[in-house]
C-alpha cells in the first residue's frame, strides 16, 4: 500500500483527522506527526526536525508517496503588535519547516512520483505573522510543482476556508455560515475527500495550483 505522511495531526477534530480516514479508505497507509500525541512526535521549530521526521517514517514504513502539510503555528497579532520573535516563530514552523519537509520528501521519493498537498489560509489582517508565513508556504509549494515535476511529483496548495475544528464561538460560527452560499460550514471530512483525490494517481495532473474548497465562500459576485 502507498504511504502518506500527514503533519499537524494531534487533535481529534482537526482537518488532518478528516484527511487520514479518507486516505485509509482509499488504501493508503497513513503516518501522522505533530508536536505530541501522534505517531511521530516532532518539533518542527528545530532545523533538523523535518529531516528527522522523514527519516523515521521511511525507516519504519518505506518510501513516502504523499506528503500532506497540515501543521501550523498561529498566534493572532497585527502590524503594530507583532514582535520579531513571534514573526520568526511563525516562519520557522509554517514556511521553513515546510520547505525542509518538501526537500526531504523529494530526496526519498526518487523518480517513482508522488504528491505534495499543503493547507493554507487567507487570514492575514489581524493575524499577520500567520498569514504572511502561509503566503510564503503557497509560493514554496507552487515552486515545488515546477522543480519536482520531472520526478512525477504533483504539488498543490489547498485553502479550505473556515472549518469548524473547535476554535469558533457561536457568533463566529453564525457569521461565517451566513457568508457561505451552501448555508453550512465545511467539515474535516469534506476536506479529506478532496485531499484524497488530489494525492491519488487520478488527481496528480492537477499541479502547481492554489485551490479553494470552501463551499463557494471565496466566490465574488
Amino acid at each position: 500500500m502507498p504511504l502518506a505522511l500527514i503533519t499537524g495531526a494531534a487533535r481529534a477534530n482537526s482537518i488532518a483527522a478528516g484527511i487520514a480516514p479518507a486516505l485509509r479508505a482509499d488504501g493508503w497507509t497513513v503516518a501522522t506527526s505533530d508536536l505530541e500525541h501522534a505517531d511521530y512526535p516532532t518539533d518542527l521549530t528545530a532545523p533538523d526536525g523535518p529531516e528527522s521526521l522523514i527519516s523515521a517514517v521511511t525507516r519504519d514504513h518505506g518510501r513516502v508517496s504523499a506528503l500532506i502539510l497540515s501543521h501550523a503555528h498561529d498566534i493572532e497579532s497585527g502590524l503594530l503588535d507583532t514582535t520579531a520573535a513571534s514573526f520568526d516563530a511563525h516562519v520557522a514552523v509554517n514556511a521553513r519547516a515546510s520547505l525542509l519537509l518538501i526537500a526531504a520528501f523529494a530526496r526519498q521519493v526518487g523518480s517513482e512520483g508522488g504528491a505534495i498537498l499543503a493547507l493554507t489560509s487567507d487570514h492575514v489582517t489581524g493575524n499577520l505573522p500567520y498569514g504572511a508565513s502561509k503566503g510564503a508556504l503557497d509560493r514554496l509549494v507552487i515552486s515545488a510543482a515546477r522543480e519536482l515535476g520531472p520526478q512525477g511529483v504533483s504539488a498543490n496548495v489547498l485553502n479550505p476556508g473556515p472549518i469548524d475544528t473547535g476554535w469558533m464561538d457561536d457568533a463566529t460560527r453564525t457569521h461565517l455560515t451566513s457568508l457561505t452560499p451552501q448555508g453550512r460550514l465545511g467539515t474535516p471530512a469534506d476536506i479529506g475527500a478532496y485531499v484524497a483525490f488530489l494525492v491519488s494517481p487520478a488527481g496528480r495532473w492537477i499541479s502547481g495550483q492554489l485551490l479553494h474548497a470552501d463551499g463557494g465562500l471565496s466566490a465574488r459576485f
